[in-house]
């Protein structure tokens, strides 16, 4: 078991407590809501049920098919527009992580470690992983990848499951119990490896660049932490990512070098497009950021401490979740809450994610909710 593992193993629940904040039984209430007068029209068009969702990364959108994971072990896809239930499954094992989806195969890590990979619907194989798993699969050319919590990254054929590669780094610091960055980019696997992008060979598992978003700050390796928070944000050859609780910056993945990077505090990912990037930081305060520099174009202080989700950048507005099940849209030039929908009152645990002209919203108490505005 490699350094980062046995340092992370027996205080992996803790360690989330007290970096996330989740457990502090002082943390401040959260603002209370004051009445929005609706500037855009927005309505729920459908809405479907799983057992529980309790990780960040739920859902996934492929040709108009979403495929979603519950923390039971289910797997349900839904035709997007409609919700309309096309096939539903159980792995048989509590999930550790989403669902990871390319239109065929479905991959989905177990609490015991176990990669499961089905084809529509019915199970096609299994494997067992080496460490725990908290980043949903990624599964792109006929392969499957995936990453653990100490970092080692593994691809396998998604055929027959036979492993093909692994890398790993020796001697890497503890690491955090979060989503990491695991993506393509044209013929490269792109993964975060603490506060770096790194470009993988997808067929040899070989390096062949490396970015730094940022450089460790702190006097300890608690303080330190400063991996990469997926998912990460593409636009072409652009990638923008947050560095926990440290910085966000972007990366030109066409010529791997750094574009920019600015101090910033925060645990969940980010959104946007190539004009703003969107994130909240540690008590809920939300910024907008100009995509081609990093200069500040506005703050939001009217929801703090609600437990943002991620947020998701659609049309003129970006939408965030948060602890109360709630949906705020906000004017993407200004920062205003222009419309407020809800769900079921339980905290909106996923990234709010597009198909087509549907929002789709996933909760802690198995809700998922289509949203379109008007």
């Amino acid at each position: 078991m490699s350094r980062a593992a046995r340092l992370l193993a027996p205080w992996m629940g803790v360690a989330a407590c007290i970096l996330m904040a989740a457990c502090s039984s002082d943390k401040p209430k959260p603002t209370p809501l004051m009445p929005v007068s609706a500037k855009i029209a927005g309505r729920q068009v459908w809405s479907a049920k799983l057992e529980s969702i309790q990780y960040p990364l739920a859902m996934q959108v492929r040709d108009g098919t979403v495929l979603v994971a519950g923390a039971d072990g289910s797997i349900v896809s839904l035709e997007s527009q409609s919700g309309r239930e096309q096939w539903r499954a159980q792995v048989g094992a509590r999930l550790s992580a989403g669902v990871g989806f390319d239109g065929r195969f479905a991959a989905v890590v177990t609490v015991g470690n176990e990669l499961v990979v089905m084809e529509r619907g019915t199970r096609r194989w299994s494997v067992r992983l080496e460490s725990r798993t908290t980043t949903a699969p990624l599964v792109a050319g006929e392969r499957v990848f995936v990453v653990g919590v100490d970092r080692a990254v593994h691809a396998f054929d998604a055929l027959d499951g036979r492993r093909l590669w692994t890398y790993q780094r020796t001697g890497e610091a503890l690491t955090l119990a979060q989503p990491a960055v695991l993506m393509p980019y044209k013929n490269t696997l792109v993964a975060g490896q603490g506060a770096s992008l790194l470009g993988l060979d997808p067929t040899q598992g070989t390096l062949r660049w490396e970015v730094a978003v940022t450089s460790p700050r702190g006097t300890n390796e608690v303080e330190r932490l400063n991996d990469l928070v997926g998912p990460a944000l593409r636009m072409g050859d652009t990638v923008c990512a947050r560095a926990f609780q440290t910085a966000i910056g972007c990366v030109n993945l066409a010529n791997s070098t750094l574009r920019w990077s600015r101090l910033a505090g925060g645990q969940q990912a980010i959104g946007g497009d190539t004009e703003l990037l969107f994130g909240a930081d540690a008590s809920d305060r939300i910024t907008a950021w100009k995509t081609a520099n990093g200069d500040l174009a506005w703050t939001n202080e009217k929801l703090l401490y609600r437990a943002l989700s991620a947020p998701l950048s659609v049309g003129k507005t970006v939408v965030f979740g948060d602890v109360e099940g709630q949906v705020h849209f906000l004017d993407r030039q200004t920062g205003d809450v222009v419309l407020r929908l809800a769900t079921d009152g339980s905290p909106v645990m996923a990234q709010p994610v597009l198909a087509g002209t549907t929002i789709l919203v996933a909760t802690r108490n198995g809700g998922i909710y289509a949203f379109r505005p008007d």
